[in-house]
């Protein structure tokens, strides 16, 4: 027993030891470290071998397939008409935007200029009366008075052929009409372009009637201004002479168009006509005729007073003083009544009411000139503008109608106007 277990315990020392042994004769494993070969550049292409000139790589990347995307794609459902018709809406905005400031421009001409000559005229007139009451014994002074006066007399004389001719007043109801009318040419492509699908008929149309209100109202004084005289009035004329047909669509067999609508629209016509047209153009013709006696009054009276004040220098006569202070202050009332009241802008108010009839007038016989009811405006609708366009209800056209018929056939005077609006 005792060798058995002197022996068990050699194996467990013996084992033990062999197991030091291997442990400290152990090898620790080696990291594993793979190897790749190196990959062969490409060629460089010429623009990366621009970048990298000197050894310095440029850091700004170089597009090699760039393709510019055009702003209207030919595949776009929108229409090239469309577009136009936005571009020509940015020109009549800005259109609209010149005609205001022009207006504003010429309104503050018309005020500084009836001051300035007033005060001119006032006071000239007040230096002849001081150099008259103070007599002969002033010496120089009186004669620095009536050389001052015949000097201011003179100038206001100028300034006001000036004014005359230009008539500011008439000037601003012109841009102040222009404002409107363009206004009127914007609304009404925003509606095409909202609820129809236009063409290239509405673009050429829309064109028109631009290069019509730039003629109508010009901008320039120079050259192409307005006749402030003319021999009588002319209506104003603002439209195309020949305007496209309308492009509404029927919706009945007819168009919405009868003949008692026809017969309607005709003795409108004659209404306008006969009522409207005649009694603005009248109007028109008084203005006129007004304007040209202030025109060639208030000059004509500084005149007289510039001679009296200078007639007051070479000989002290009181009659050329008394001739000069009269003449001056009435120049002054002349002046403050013409362009103070504004009759120039009276006179280009009725010759656009005017115009505005005969724009009445041409369309309605246009669209009954038209044969095919295909082709016109939709009748319904037609009445409609025009019952808008006077100022009254459907009911209230008929009837003015009505009235017109049985006045020609009765032979009696039609006592009625078209328009209840002006």
């Amino acid at each position: 027993m005792a060798s058995l277990h002197a022996s068990n315990n050699f194996l467990l020392s013996s084992s033990s030891s062999s197991n030091q042994i291997r442990a400290a004769i152990s090898i620790p494993k080696l990291p594993s470290v793979r190897f790749s070969a190196p990959k062969l550049r490409q060629p460089k292409t010429q623009s990366e071998q621009l970048n990298s000139k000197d050894g310095f790589i440029n850091t700004i990347p170089i597009q090699n397939n760039v393709h510019s995307t055009p702003l209207v794609q030919q595949t776009s459902s929108v229409s090239m008409a469309t577009f136009q018709l936005y571009a020509i809406l940015e020109a009549i905005a800005d259109r609209v935007e010149m005609h205001n400031n022009i207006g504003e421009q010429r309104d503050n001409w018309n005020t500084l200029l009836l001051n300035s000559i007033n005060m001119i005229t006032l006071t000239a007139t007040t230096m002849v009366g001081v150099a008259a009451v103070t007599g002969v014994g002033a010496g120089v002074s009186v004669m620095g008075l009536k050389l001052a006066s015949s000097v201011m007399f003179s100038a206001a004389t100028g300034m006001l052929v000036l004014m005359n001719k230009i008539q500011p007043s008439q000037l601003v109801e012109e841009q102040r009409n222009a404002t409107r009318l363009f206004k009127q040419l914007q609304s009404q492509i925003k509606t095409l372009l909202a609820v129809g699908s236009p063409c290239q008929d509405d673009v050429n149309d829309a064109m028109e009637k631009v290069l019509a209100l730039d003629k109508a109202y010009p901008l320039p004084l120079l050259g192409v201004m307005l006749d402030k005289f003319p021999a009588s009035l002319e209506p104003a004329v603002w439209w195309p002479r020949k305007q496209s047909p309308n492009s509404n669509k029927a919706l009945t067999n007819n168009n919405g168009w009868t003949r008692e609508l026809e017969m309607e629209m005709r003795e409108v016509v004659e209404v306008i006509k006969r009522k409207d047209s005649e009694d603005y153009e009248r109007l028109g013709n008084k203005a006129l005729n007004m304007n040209k006696v202030l025109a060639t009054s208030g000059p004509l009276l500084t005149g007289i007073a510039a001679l009296g004040s200078a007639f007051m220098v070479s000989s002290n006569s009181p009659w050329a003083a008394t001739v000069a202070a009269v003449a001056g202050a009435l120049a002054s009332a002349v002046n403050t009544f013409e362009h103070g009241g504004q009759v120039g802008m009276v006179f280009e108010m009725y010759r656009n009411n005017a115009g505005f009839f005969k724009l009445m007038q041409e369309s309605i016989e246009s669209t009954l000139d038209e044969c095919d009811v295909e082709k016109r405006e939709n009748g319904e609708l037609f009445e409609m503008k025009v019952a808008l366009q006077l100022g009254r209800s459907l009911s209230e056209l008929r009837d003015v109608a009505k009235k017109s018929s049985y006045s020609r056939i009765e032979g009696s005077p039609m006592d009625e106007f078209a328009s209840k609006l002006f």
